[in-house]
C-alpha cells in the first residue's frame, strides 16, 4: 500500500438523520432511519415517502440579509463546512488563505429558488428576486464557504449528478497530491424536496412507492433524500504537526465514464472505476473489508453494482452496506453523506445496515448487512458513486486514529 498523500481531520453534516456528527453517527450506527412520510410537505405525489431535511433552521445560522441572497443548499453545506472546519481544529489554527481550496458538488444547484422565482411571476404576476442568479449558480455553495473560511485558493463547483460529491472530493484531494494547496474543504449539497423537481423525479418512475430495499427482492426504486456533506483534507503530516485528530486516511480513488446509457448503468465501468480506485492506492482487492455501495434500490443499479462488486473481489468479496437505505438518496451531497457514514463505521467498529431487506435477491449475491449493525474492524473500506451520464467512481478509505 502506498502512503496516504491525504487526511481526513474535519467532517461536518446536515442530513435527515441529524445535524451535527454526533447525531448523525449515532442514529446511522443504531440503524435508525431518517425516511418517512411526505405528504406534508410535497403532496399528491404517487411516492410518499422521502428523507428531507426537518430540522434545518437557516435563521440559526444566517441574518436576514444573508438568507435572501444564498439558497437553501447553499445554507446547508456552508453549515456542514463550518462544522468540518471547527472539528479539524482550523477555526482556531487557520492556513495560509492561498493555500486552502474548496470544491463542492452539486447536482440540482438551487432548485427552491427556480421555484420560487416560476411562482413569482406565473402564479403571481411579479419579478423574481434580485439575487435568483447567485442562488441558483451551481458554485454558489463553494463560493459560500470561501468566504465562510477565507479561502483564497482554488474555489469551484462540480456537477456531474449523483456522483457529484464524490468528483469534488477526489478533485480537492488531487489538488492537495499536485502541491497546489494543503488543506481542502470538499464535498457535496442538494436540497430536493421543491415540488417541480418531485414532479420530475416522479415522471422518471424510478423513486419507490415504499421505500428503499437495495439489494433485495422486492425493491421499487430510490427514495429523495437531501443535505449536505463536506470533510477536510490535509496533506499527510499536517495533522500531526499540529496535534489534530485524524479521522480517517484518503488511500486513493478511480474513475470512470460508460460513455453509454443516459440512465441505464454498466457494470463494467463501474468494475473500471473499483480497480482504478485500489491500483491508485496501491491495494489488493483483498485487502478491503468494506463496500458503502452506491446502492440506491433500484432493480438494474443494485444487479450490476452486485456483479461489479462480485467480480473485482471474487467468491469471498467484503460486506455490502447502502446508506441510502437510511438516509435516502441525497443526490450531489450523497457521495459525501456516505463517506462520513463509512468512516464513522469504521472508527466505531461497527458496520451500518442496509435496512428494509426483504429477501434475498439472486441477481445480487453480495453480503449485505441486513441483520443490523454489525460489529466489524474494518482498515480499509471503498465507497462507490455511480451516477446517471454513466459517470462513476470509487474512493479508498483508511480507518483514522
Amino acid at each position: 500500500m502506498t502512503s496516504p498523500k491525504t487526511e481526513i481531520t474535519g467532517r461536518g453534516i446536515v442530513s435527515s438523520l441529524g445535524s451535527s456528527i454526533a447525531e448523525f453517527e449515532r442514529r446511522l450506527l443504531a440503524g435508525e432511519t431518517g425516511i418517512g412520510d411526505i405528504s406534508d410537505v410535497a403532496p399528491g405525489l404517487k411516492f410518499k415517502n422521502g428523507a428531507p431535511v426537518r430540522d434545518f433552521d437557516p435563521s440559526a445560522h444566517f441574518d436576514d440579509r444573508t438568507q435572501g441572497q444564498i439558497d437553501r443548499y447553499t445554507q446547508m453545506a456552508a453549515v456542514a463546512a463550518v462544522q468540518a472546519w471547527k472539528e479539524a481544529g482550523l477555526d482556531l489554527d487557520p492556513p495560509p488563505p492561498a493555500r486552502v481550496g474548496v470544491v463542492i458538488g452539486t447536482a440540482n444547484t438551487g432548485m427552491d429558488a427556480v421555484g420560487r422565482a416560476f411562482r413569482k411571476m406565473f402564479v403571481e404576476g411579479g419579478r423574481p428576486s434580485p439575487f435568483t442568479i447567485p442562488q441558483i449558480m451551481g458554485s454558489a455553495p463553494a463560493s459560500r464557504i470561501a468566504r465562510e473560511v477565507c479561502a483564497k485558493g482554488p474555489v469551484f463547483g462540480v456537477t456531474s449528478a449523483c456522483a457529484s460529491a464524490g468528483h469534488a472530493m477526489i478533485v480537492g484531494e488531487g489538488l492537495i497530491r499536485a502541491g497546489i494547496i494543503d488543506v481542502a474543504l470538499v464535498g457535496g449539497a442538494d436540497s430536493c424536496f421543491e415540488i417541480g423537481l418531485l414532479k420530475a423525479w416522479e415522471a422518471l418512475r424510478v423513486v419507490s412507492t415504499d421505500t428503499c430495499r437495495p439489494f433485495s427482492l422486492g425493491r421499487k426504486g430510490l427514495i429523495m433524500g437531501e443535505g449536505a456533506g463536506v470533510i477536510v483534507l490535509e496533506r499527510a503530516g499536517r495533522a500531526a504537526a499540529r496535534k489534530a485528530r485524524i479521522y480517517g486516511r484518503w488511500l486513493g480513488s478511480g474513475m470512470s465514464s460508460d460513455a453509454g446509457d443516459i440512465v441505464a448503468p454498466d457494470p463494467e465501468g463501474m468494475k473500471a472505476a473499483i480497480r482504478a480506485g485500489l491500483a491508485d492506492a496501491g491495494l489488493a482487492p483483498e485487502a478491503v473489508g468494506w463496500v458503502n455501495a452506491h446502492g440506491t434500490g433500484t432493480a438494474f443499479n443494485d444487479k450490476c453494482e452486485a456483479a461489479a462488486v462480485v467480480d473485482v473481489f471474487g467468491p469471498k468479496a467484503p460486506p455490502v452496506s447502502a446508506t441510502k437505505s437510511q438516509v435516502g438518496h441525497a443526490m450531489g451531497a450523497a457521495g459525501a453523506i456516505e463517506v462520513i457514514a463509512t468512516l464513522a463505521g469504521m472508527n466505531h467498529g461497527i458496520l451500518a445496515p442496509t435496512l428494509n431487506f426483504v429477501e434475498a435477491d439472486p441477481e445480487c449475491p453480495v453480503d449485505a448487512v441486513t441483520e443490523g449493525p454489525r460489529p466489524a474492524k474494518v482498515d480499509v473500506a471503498i465507497k462507490n458513486s455511480f451516477a446517471f451520464g454513466g459517470l462513476n467512481l470509487s474512493i479508498v478509505l483508511g480507518r483514522g486514529e
